[in-house]
């Protein structure tokens, strides 16, 4: 396989669909059908998992969850809500538009951290599997495989899109001036200033994924994204 000139690196949660109100909605779901006492517990025992995992994993929480509620069958509908969630409408606007943009100038790839399950569920259902054709990649440390996607989408250079300042320093430590970061202020990661300032500035911040359709990509220009009209396909 030949490598491409330019392939794109789409984070998901924060970066093209709100997770945090996805969350929220869960959380509002949970209250209103079991309680506050429920809602409490259940976000105690996600954070840990969180922690545990390094993601977020919904149903792997609901299972902790159930083994301190046996017999109670409600919590079979809990998992309809989550498995059947309108994940479309949490897209943040233009994410969709801004994946199309970007295809102008390379390949987009899909590149999340998550479980096995629910966010290949999430890609799809959002719409946002067929919009980069299929080219999905599913971690549980994304930034520990570079490697393996080097050898799945080899390219000259890279544009890694992400919400958390951390990964994209990490992809930058790896990569160096092969990759363009691309840091959207999108969700709770990106608003905590204390995390963000300790680390080195992505190449490119913006406030919302939407603005990066006024951005276009040079793959001659090493590290950098300069703003202007987009490219004809």
């Amino acid at each position: 396989m030949s490598d491409a000139d330019l392939v794109f690196l789409v984070d998901v949660d924060n970066t093209l669909l709100d997770n945090d109100r996805l969350i929220e909605d869960l959380m509002d779901h949970i209250e209103r059908e079991y309680g506050a006492a429920s809602r409490e517990r259940y976000s105690q025992i996600l954070e840990q998992v969180r922690s545990r995992l390094g993601y977020v994993d919904y149903l792997g929480a609901l299972q902790q969850y159930r083994t301190e509620h046996l017999d109670d069958p409600r919590l079979l509908q809990m998992s309809s809500f989550l498995v059947d969630y309108p994940f479309a409408t949490r897209l943040y606007p233009g994410a969709l538009e801004v994946l199309q943009h970007l295809a102008a100038w390379g390949a987009t790839v899909i590149l999340s951290d998550g479980d096995v399950v629910f966010q290949p569920r999430k890609v799809q259902r959002s719409g946002l599997w067929s919009a980069v054709e299929g080219r999905v990649l599913i971690y549980i440390h994304k930034e520990q495989m570079l490697a393996a996607v080097e050898r799945r989408y080899p390219a000259r250079r890279y544009v890694m899109i992400d919400d958390k300042v951390r990964i994209l320093h990490a992809v930058k430590s790896a990569w160096g001036n092969r990759v363009t970061t691309v840091f959207p202020r999108q969700g709770h990661y990106a608003h905590d200033a204390a995390l963000v300032a300790s680390f080195p500035p992505p190449d490119v911040t913006v406030e919302r994924i939407a603005d990066l359709l006024q951005h276009r990509f040079d793959t001659a220009q090493a590290g950098a994204a300069r703003t202007g009209p987009a490219r004809s396909g």
